[in-house]
């Protein structure tokens, strides 16, 4: 059979689509390897809209539930599949390899989000989730009146900074150059924050602690020499990976692998390909948003297969 709609990832834009494609009565696949978000590993998510607080895994919960609630015979749910590429065929329609098997799809939604770059030193591994964390809006409050770090010299570190300093002790940023991927008015105007320090030419070496962080090593690149500092809290913002390899010959991705979208319709250069989330080349990425984004796009989708 061919499917009105696929929709490949299972984080909040994929659920999002899915409840939405359901109530528009779209035959539609859902392919997911499995429905945890960026946000799953997250003890206490407090900007989910309507809820104060929620652990990211009984959202994730949620969001499958909800999903699962609407499918009945319309959304057909295929857990545990990764899409491995995605052929065009020459009437328009689409062909999705996965891992396990083969479908045919009207149109397709790529919602498969992104994944953190690790910071791959010693004890980072170990102590993930215990003071060190890769999303300050996620984690931040659980820091207030503590001393922490921010790895990173780029829009997302300085971002990352600017909330933390609303509620922690103190924010020193680690970067390992002389100078900032971030904007400049963006690095002047936090700089003049009494509450943050600012260490360039660091190389990160190590995460000190045993049960949670207690402190952090870099190299100063000019000198040489080690330096610890005594902290609770590490926020690594130092870029992401977004998972869009199985379209990398299908639409057009910028020089970091998003899918570039009209916003205004989430609409990829293929025609029959829309994308939302963090796999895109949007400008805030954030669960609200990528929810948003893609019901967005299945508004479209559903005027694009209605009208054709």
């Amino acid at each position: 059979m061919i499917y009105d709609l696929t929709i490949i990832g299972g984080g909040p834009a994929g659920i999002a689509a899915g409840v939405y494609a359901s109530r528009k009565r779209l035959k539609t696949l859902f392919i997911t390897k499995d429905f945890l978000g960026q946000s799953s590993v997250s003890e206490g998510i407090e900007n989910w809209i309507g809820t104060v607080k929620i652990s990211g895994t009984q959202l994730s919960k949620d969001l499958e539930n909800h999903l699962k609630a609407y499918a009945g015979d319309i959304v057909d749910i295929k857990a545990g599949e990764s899409c491995e590429v995605v052929h065009t065929n020459t009437d328009g329609t689409f062909d999705i390899q996965t891992n396990k098997g083969s479908y045919s799809s009207k149109t397709i939604l790529v919602t498969t989000g992104s994944a953190r770059r690790k910071l791959e030193i010693p004890g980072a591994d170990r102590l993930e989730h215990k003071g060190l964390t890769y999303c300050a809006t996620c984690d931040g409050p659980l820091f207030a009146d503590q001393d922490v770090i921010v790895v990173g010299g780029g829009n997302a570190a300085f971002e990352s900074a600017a909330q933390l300093l609303a509620y922690c002790k103190s924010v020193t940023l680690i970067n390992r150059g002389s100078s900032f991927r971030a904007d400049p008015v963006t690095v002047a105007k936090l700089s003049e924050n009494p509450k943050l320090k600012i260490i360039t030419n660091a190389i990160s070496k190590e995460v000190l602690g045993e049960k949670f962080v207690s402190g952090f090593v870099y190299t100063n690149n000019t000198t040489g020499t080690d330096v610890t500092l005594s902290v609770t809290g590490i926020f690594v913002e130092i870029g992401s990976v977004p998972t869009t390899y199985f379209v990398k010959d299908t639409v057009k991705l910028d020089q970091w692998n998003h899918i570039m979208v009209d916003p205004r319709t989430q609409q990829t250069s293929q025609s029959g390909i829309w994308a939302a989330g963090d796999c895109t080349d949007g400008l805030y990425h954030q669960n609200n948003i990528a929810a948003g984004d893609a019901v967005k796009a299945l508004e479209d989708i559903y005027v694009h297969l209605t009208t054709k």
